[in-house]
């Protein structure tokens, strides 16, 4: 599909978008119709951009650029650099949060692998951010159950089922606004790149 250098370039563009991602809140605009009566304002979607960055390098980069990507991610975050939410080092994976993160790898090949079926057209990329989207979800929960059973850091707060809800339930409209938005983003890109 691609020369190895294009994946290269990609999963470099996509270890920058995540890392930048994870400090940056996604925001929405209020619906045009409002606008007449209190003018265009913004309002915080409760999530950051970074698993758009993740879905995004896979719609573009395809599936190794988008894994490779965020395997980068993690083992720069693993090895003490501060680029996950609250810091680094190898004390995340015991928190019970950690799956989503896991998660970014898996789900940024399958996105990949799903947005590169066919030609660029919005349902079948739409369609391969919310299969990226549900697989983050599924580590991410699938860690938390395992985390529970072992008792690690951050289980004795939550319930599991109050930490599904906060880490997994709750973010999802906000998260499906980015998908809608990385969507869009993808679609015109692949136009103007030819492929």
């Amino acid at each position: 599909m691609f020369a190895a250098s294009n994946q290269l370039l990609w999963s470099m563009i996509g270890l920058l978008l995540t890392m930048g991602g994870t400090f940056l809140e996604a925001y929405g605009i209020t619906l045009p119709w409002s606008w007449s009566q209190h003018g265009i304002q913004t309002f915080s979607l409760g999530v950051t951009c970074q698993i758009g960055a993740v879905l995004l390098v896979g719609c573009l980069g395809g599936q190794n650029a988008g894994a490779l990507s965020q395997i980068a991610y993690l083992v720069m975050g693993l090895t003490l650099l501060p680029v996950f939410s609250d810091g680094g080092g190898l004390g995340y994976v015991r928190l019970s949060q950690f799956g989503y993160l896991l998660g970014f790898i898996p789900g940024a090949w399958i996105c990949g692998f799903i947005a590169f079926q066919a030609r660029p057209k919005l349902e079948s990329l739409a369609f391969s951010c919310l299969c990226g989207l549900l697989t983050v979800h599924f580590c991410g929960i699938t860690y938390l159950i395992i985390s529970y059973f072992f008792q690690w850091q951050g289980t004795e707060k939550l319930s599991l089922i109050q930490a599904i809800l906060k880490y997994s339930w709750l973010p999802i409209p906000g998260q499906l606004a980015v998908v809608c938005a990385v969507t869009v983003i993808a679609y015109l890109l692949r136009h103007l790149m030819f492929y």
